[in-house]
């Protein structure tokens, strides 16, 4: 036998990366929204995904005005306060968004606004829902408002068609099995370029 030393390969678990910080936000503010039952039936495929430690930003909580102005009230910095630091922390986010009139919720819009260098570089999902269109009209407003923050948008996406019909009394979905599939493609995908991007920016930070 050989007595040259051989390097022992390494297991799975010692070249596994830190998990990615992932930021679920939750877009609708209004009074008597569905909304939490998507981010609940959401939050049980995003959790246990191994690639993602998972935080919630729920807009029905976070007040930002629609007027951007350099003159920062203490109500708005407190606001900011909580809410930015989460935004820069994060290594990818997922967006549950209704669509209202043809686009998406004006919460949604400020909390974008508000921000800038958070998004960069950054991958974002969608997960959408609605009457006929299931959101996805709203999904393809957001996409052009994120390029233009230098995010990029992951193509496969979640969305629920006439989705107060989709889920029973107890929120939970009546026919999961293509859903819960659209869920684990978005994911892989998703974790898929919040790796890329977060081992890019390591090596080369970002200048956009």
């Amino acid at each position: 036998m050989n007595s040259t030393t051989r390097e022992t390969p390494r297991s799975t678990a010692a070249v596994r990366t830190a998990p990615l910080r992932l930021v679920v936000i939750l877009s609708s503010n209004r009074q008597g929204r569905f909304g939490p039952v998507i981010g609940d039936w959401f939050l049980e495929h995003a959790r246990p995904h191994g690639d993602f430690e998972v935080e919630v930003v729920d807009l029905g909580e976070v007040d930002l005005p629609t007027g951007l102005t350099s003159e920062v009230t203490p109500a708005l910095d407190k606001t900011l306060e909580e809410v930015s630091p989460r935004l820069a922390a994060a290594d990818a986010f997922v967006v549950i968004t209704p669509e209202y009139n043809h686009s998406f919720p004006a919460s949604l819009k400020s909390l974008i606004d508000w921000h800038f260098t958070e998004w960069s570089a950054k991958p974002v999902g969608f997960v959408s829902y609605g009457g006929l269109s299931g959101g996805l009209r709203a999904v393809e407003q957001l996409r052009q408002v994120f390029a233009e923050m230098h995010s990029v948008t992951i193509r496969n996406t979640v969305s629920f068609h006439n989705a107060h019909g989709q889920f029973d009394a107890e929120g939970r979905h009546k026919d999961p099995a293509a859903c819960d599939t659209a869920a684990v493609d978005m994911l892989d995908q998703l974790a898929w370029w919040g790796h890329a991007l977060r081992e890019a920016k390591e090596a080369r930070p970002y200048g956009g």
